[in-house]
């Protein structure tokens, strides 16, 4: 047997047992438990006490709770839904997002920040559907109009992201043109793949051995999304495209498959199970591990950025929810604002290459990762106030 090391991942779990924990003794703390994950993986980890480190064996099960994490997210996508005036609102939501980062950008490019713009207006485009699914999840909003309309706008910006990102700022060889033909290409396999899936399923004896199978130990629902999940993700990185894309689209091609839930209705809770329950926990946990925080204490230059790039982002994502106060209300569209200025692992990504390839410097980069923890402490967790608040004053009415 290998010489494998899991005192880490002991304290990892630990963490991730102990956050909602104090969560529900301290009722009073209103915040998401994934911000206390992060938090403690900052405290615990390099950048302060020093106590956990991410070892192999972290790092591994942090890259299955990402793919996880998006899997889930593009799973509570209501694909039915996301048409019609949602989709409108959502696509001009986002290019209105880009007009107001490219504004930041062009301001940000003049003081020397960013060699492109348009890097700028992309890295802060995107919203983190795996940490605002939580927190709608959390207030019971997951299914709701409000839940509805930010999961669609946040889908709408976390895909178009990691696309521009891809194609126009990749690191790997090959021009843009060439880019694009391999994303057709995986978009081809992607809605292959899908109806493949479907036909399979409207076999009558494919149906009833997974209906007898699928609460037995073969848990052969769960096998069949993982066997999904994996291949997606293969796909995407043998495209040279983000492996989260993978992840996201094999859970929307799920979610699209199963609309008739009544013979196994289990089978989502058996996913969040495995999800929030265990792996999820270990990226969040594992981001805060990660996250130098003595290099922004020791950049005076990255410091002073950090509330314009947090100034940022508000506006480049917030702004746009403004769309939604004729269907929502004011009170509602600000919070959907809030969730959707909320944002980390895209921004982690875009600005590793943005180094990678030249167009941002250092203290930009960290600037950048900085301000996204700050709307990960920040913006959640007031959202999540003020969705409380407004069901308590709907319950006091009544």
């Amino acid at each position: 047997m290998p010489d494998v090391d899991f005192v880490n991942l002991l304290a990892v779990m630990l963490v991730a047992l102990g956050a909602p924990l104090l969560l529900g003794f301290v009722p009073s703390l209103r915040m998401p438990a994934v911000v206390l994950e992060i938090v403690a993986g900052v405290v615990f980890g390099p950048s302060v006490l020093g106590w956990v480190e991410v070892d192999l064996v972290v790092e591994v099960l942090a890259l299955l709770g990402l793919a996880f994490l998006l899997f889930l997210a593009g799973l509570e996508i209501d694909v039915h839904r996301l048409r019609g005036r949602l989709l409108r609102l959502a696509v001009l939501g986002y290019l209105l997002t880009l007009v107001i980062g490219s504004g930041f950008g062009f301001g940000f490019d003049l003081l020397g920040w960013v060699d492109d713009p348009l890097l700028i207006a992309v890295t802060v485009s995107a919203t983190s559907l795996g940490l605002v699914v939580p927190v709608l999840k959390d207030a019971g909003q997951i299914g709701g109009e409000l839940g509805q309309t930010t999961i669609a706008a946040s889908s709408v910006a976390d895909f178009a992201a990691v696309l521009l990102l891809s194609l126009l700022f990749s690191a790997s060889e090959g021009s843009t043109g060439g880019r694009v033909v391999l994303l057709l290409m995986f978009g081809l396999l992607v809605a292959v793949s899908g109806v493949v899936v479907a036909l399979a399923g409207r076999s009558m004896r494919l149906g009833e051995v997974l209906q007898r199978l699928q609460d037995t130990t073969a848990e052969i629902r769960v096998r069949g999304a993982a066997v999904l999940l994996v291949g997606f993700v293969v796909l995407a990185e043998r495209f040279g495209l983000e492996s989260i894309l993978g992840a996201f689209l094999a859970g929307a091609v799920i979610g699209l498959l199963d609309r008739d839930a009544t013979s196994h209705p289990q089978f989502r809770v058996k996913l969040d199970a495995i999800g929030y329950g265990f792996l999820i926990p270990v990226f969040f946990v594992t981001s805060g591990l990660r996250l130098d925080v003595n290099a922004l204490v020791e950049s005076p230059s990255a410091l002073v950025r950090v509330p314009l790039f947090v100034v940022a982002l508000l506006c480049a994502r917030g702004l746009p929810a403004l769309l939604y106060t004729s269907s929502l209300g004011l009170r509602a569209a600000v919070t959907a604002g809030l969730l959707q200025a909320t944002s980390l692992p895209f921004i982690v990504t875009a600005t590793q290459i943005g180094l990678l390839v030249g167009l941002m410097d250092p203290s930009t980069a960290t600037g950048l990762v900085c301000a996204g923890l700050v709307s990960v402490l920040v913006f959640p967790s007031v959202a999540l106030g003020r969705l409380r608040r407004g069901d308590q004053q709907a319950s006091t009415a009544t």
